[in-house]
């Protein structure tokens, strides 16, 4: 029988096993996947020279390596692979001076928030700062780099559990299930996510502004593998925010108004 301690030693250890894969290997070609990843299970959803696989308007261009948003013509989406229930995904992202894009992986409106933090508007609200859950939860801190330098961002998806991380940084940690975060699920809601729903596709956000990816991968999580649950806390929300929000929210439910009235 293992003692207390053997037992601790074991369930640090599975602890970390995502947390390793936030640690690049150097490679000249930050496109290729390294010999480590492919055999986590890792597959290159871009390969630094085209764009097979992925569905535009003709907007989104290569750029040294980088799919950019060169134009006006809507997002970019991978339909060669559905995104898996549990996944992790990875990309590499860098914006221009007031840009803002996003990545979504789940049916609605579930957004790992791509921004410009110092000079773009949604700054102000941590809610909708770079590498948020977009409207709902507010990243622990800031560990953007300038615009025209390259960040890595992850997202790990296992269950009910929503992970983002940033930089080697894990800023979202929710359990969507977990009663405390209620008001932020509520927040996602309104926005329009449906929670159970699973099947998406990776999708670029083309929000008006220069954006550049690369370095994009996905794998599915095995069932034995666990997540690193270390508690963090997001960026408190002012009352002048709060009040924001609440008035976005409004707007929100107006449109729906619209909408279903139109659809009549």
């Amino acid at each position: 029988m293992r003692t207390l301690q053997q037992r601790k030693r074991i369930v640090a250890g599975a602890s970390i096993v995502l947390v390793a894969w936030m640690v690049s290997t150097a490679s000249a070609d930050p496109n290729r996947a390294t010999a480590r990843e492919g055999k986590a299970g890792f597959k290159t959803l871009f390969d630094g020279s085209g764009l097979e696989g992925w569905e535009q308007k003709g907007n989104w261009v290569v750029e040294d390596g980088a799919v950019f948003r060169a134009r006006r013509g809507g997002g970019i989406t991978y339909k060669a692979m559905k995104v898996p229930n549990d996944f992790e995904l990875c990309f590499d992202w860098k914006v221009a001076q007031g840009s803002n894009s996003g990545v979504y992986y789940r049916p609605g409106q579930y957004e790992y928030q791509i921004l410009d933090n110092k000079r773009h508007p949604n700054g102000r609200n941590p809610r909708t700062t770079a590498a948020s859950l977009y409207f709902c939860v507010a990243p622990s801190q800031d560990a953007t780099r300038p615009p025209g330098k390259w960040n890595t961002g992850r997202v790990i998806c296992k269950g009910t559990v929503i992970q983002h991380w940033l930089n080697g940084k894990k800023v979202v940690d929710i359990d969507y299930s977990d009663p405390k975060w209620a008001a932020n699920v509520e927040l996602l809601r309104l926005r329009g996510a449906d929670l159970s729903a699973r099947g998406a596709y990776v999708h670029l956000q083309d929000h008006g502004d220069p954006v550049w990816y690369r370095s994009i991968r996905l794998r599915p999580l095995g069932t034995s593998e666990t997540l690193d649950r270390s508690p963090i806390t997001p960026q408190p929300i002012s009352d002048e925010i709060r009040q924001a929000e609440r008035k976005k929210i409004e707007h929100i439910l107006e449109q729906h108004k619209r909408r279903a009235k139109a659809g009549k």
